[in-house]
């Protein structure tokens, strides 16, 4: 039976390719969903993609998933620094976690350098444009057959 990753996505994740490129590159959304779908067939992990840009509608698709899926690859976006309630939502989950960013946090102004979420993940990829996403789907399945949680 494959593995089952949800991939949560917070606000404005939906206008990659138009919103700053130099930030976060020229892949749009639909393009990354392709790419990060055909590595999941071809590594055969059912992958659920996933943008919402309401706080709720996340936190709420969190606690869905501790039921439905073996991990959580989550970009929060702006929501990363701000909400406590995703933050929560994702402590309760007892599955592998990872925080994902396209743009490294650590080198942009000073208030999306300050991340509410890292301490009750299992690890962070920043930095490394949409190819993150790939490198956060080959190492939560490490996660998973590891039992690393």
């Amino acid at each position: 039976m494959p593995h089952r990753i949800i991939i949560i996505n917070g606000p404005n994740i939906n206008l990659l390719g138009e919103r700053e490129q130099s930030q976060y590159g020229k892949l749009t959304f639909s393009e990354l969903k392709k790419e990060c779908l055909a590595i999941a067939q071809k590594e055969n992990i059912e992958i659920e993609f996933y943008q919402s840009n309401v706080e709720g509608e996340i936190v709420t698709k969190i606690q869905d998933s501790r039921n439905h899926f073996d991990g959580i690859i989550i970009n929060a976006a702006g929501f990363t620094h701000s909400s406590v309630s995703i933050r929560d939502a994702l402590e309760i989950i007892k599955k592998p976690k990872i925080e994902l960013h396209i743009s490294n946090i650590y080198k942009r102004e000073e208030f999306r350098q300050k991340s509410l979420i890292s301490n009750v993940v299992d690890g962070i990829i920043c930095g490394l444009g949409t190819n993150g996403y790939i490198l956060a789907i080959n190492a939560m399945q490490g996660l998973i057959k590891n039992g690393n949680r």
